[in-house]
């Protein structure tokens, strides 16, 4: 009998530890991703942003991902020199878009300027910040699609989906700890720019971290070759551009990238606006408003990998993503109604979004080596980050244009600074909207998988004969 040769993949410490030092890093980013969010009502009383500028800002994430197709390109990078390389670069752009963020916020030199470009007048402060944000946003992304090829690397046909959930909760530590702290930080610190340089300290840390990770990577590597002495070997399959095309073609693949694009844009930006939301609809302090929309990051560090643990051993990955849009529709349906205005309400929906936020990522993306061979999988997932950013760059800024034009409703004083006071009605109402199309590619995405015989809803561990 044939002895089975393993990998250090195989050893369960070995893969673990492996998750939880790229999942640092990631959680660094995202403490970054969200810094500003609680930080609105500062931005407007320090350095007298509106809501036009400040949906500006957290739209230019995108802005190189999207229009400059930095995404993409990173998948290709991704696919073609592997996932040390492409990972230490993505890090190194998260530290550098980061400092220069930091810089444009935290100076002077912008004082009273205002930059003209064509017919578009620009605040040169908001531009630079956001062209930092940018850098940023093209790091964070493709360390995302790395960590999620990293992690099929090290737990295909083992414990996929609850890796995945274990690593998107901890990088959620890092969310909630951005919508907690960010504010405080900012008030005990003087100004709305030191929660971004703590960021910087923080991903510094983090690039470090993935330095460690790029050994265990090369011990991993090792250990593959070993297995495969004296078998006969196959020849590896190198990626074409042409692969690209192989994975626009898939039906399923485009369900689950619309149904990403749909649902994320009903979360994230949500997230930038929610802490201004509990200023002006349920009346709390912007020091602190912060607290509730934290409870959903930090509730999905229990669940998501919960979820994730349900989808191996049962499967029903599609069915997951369908009750997680249900829930969105519910949560933002239910902010749009004027008499919904007590804190503790805000608490019991945000606590709900928290548990259709830990549903849908907990199978989407576990979902995706379903569908696409993994030597075309850093080009997948690039291809619905790079979907997925549409919606991160345009809906914040729709939010902010929709506050400015339609939604003001007077003023209020923050420690002596007129700013205005909003009606979120319509915001969420757009949000609503969000959910009710992620339900309908839901229900598409079920079908295409009944008719493809995907596997989306089987167990992801496989069976040992």
């Amino acid at each position: 009998m044939e002895k089975i040769r393993q990998t250090l993949a195989d050893s369960k410490a070995a893969r673990w530890t492996a998750l939880a030092v790229v999942a640092f890093t990631m959680l660094c980013g995202y403490f970054l991703t969200d810094a500003m969010a609680p930080l609105k009502p500062l931005l407007e009383q320090q350095l007298s942003w509106s809501s036009e500028e400040y949906g500006l800002f957290t739209s230019a994430y995108g802005w190189f991902n999207v229009f400059l197709i930095m995404l993409i390109i990173g998948g290709i990078i991704l696919d073609k020199m592997g996932v040390r390389f492409t990972g230490k670069m993505a890090a190194i752009l998260m530290v550098a878009g980061t400092a220069l963020k930091y810089w444009a916020l935290s100076t002077d030199i912008f004082a009273d300027q205002t930059w003209h470009f064509l017919f578009w007048d620009a605040n040169p402060q908001v531009f630079v910040a956001g062209l930092g944000y940018a850098i940023f946003g093209v790091g964070v992304e493709t360390a995302g699609i790395t960590v999620s090829k990293i992690i099929v690397k090290w737990f295909k046909g083992k414990e996929l989906a609850l890796a995945m959930g274990l690593e998107m909760a901890t990088a959620r530590m890092g969310t909630g700890l951005a919508l907690a702290g960010s504010a405080p930080l900012a008030k005990a610190m003087g100004h709305v720019s030191m929660p971004i340089f703590v960021a910087l300290i923080l991903l510094c840390i983090g690039l470090i971290a993935f330095f460690i990770y790029c050994g265990m990577d090369k011990k991993l590597e090792a250990s593959i070759a070993q297995s495969k002495e004296g078998l006969p070997q196959e020849e590896e399959e190198s990626f074409r551009l042409s692969d690209i095309l192989f994975i626009i073609r898939n039906r399923g693949w485009w369900y689950i990238a619309i149904l990403c694009v749909l649902f994320y844009s009903a979360v994230f930006p949500f997230l930038k606006y929610a802490s201004d939301l509990m200023v002006n609809k349920f009346g709390m302090d912007p020091a602190t408003a912060g607290l509730i929309p934290s409870v959903m990051p930090f509730g999905t560090i229990l669940l998501t990998p919960l979820f994730g643990n349900l989808y191996d051993r049962k499967g029903k990955g599609a069915t997951i993503m369908i009750i997680g849009a249900l829930l969105l529709i519910f949560v933002h349906a239910m902010f749009s109604i004027p008499a919904v205005n007590k804190p503790w309400m805000a608490f019991f929906l945000i606590v709900i979004l928290g548990i259709g936020f830990s549903l849908v990522p907990s199978a989407m993306w576990p979902s995706v080596p379903k569908i696409i061979p993994y030597q075309k999988l850093g080009t997948a997932y690039a291809l619905i980050f790079w979907v997925q950013n549409w919606g991160l760059m345009g809906v914040p800024y729709l939010i902010g244009w929709v506050l400015d034009k339609y939604c003001i409703t007077g003023t209020r004083l923050i420690e002596g600074v007129e700013v205005p006071s909003y009606d979120y009605t319509l915001p969420m109402m757009i949000f609503t909207a969000f959910g009710v199309l992620a339900i309908v590619f839901g229900f598409l995405l079920k079908a295409e998988n009944k008719r493809k015989g995907y596997g989306l809803e089987m167990p992801n561990i496989e069976e040992k004969q």
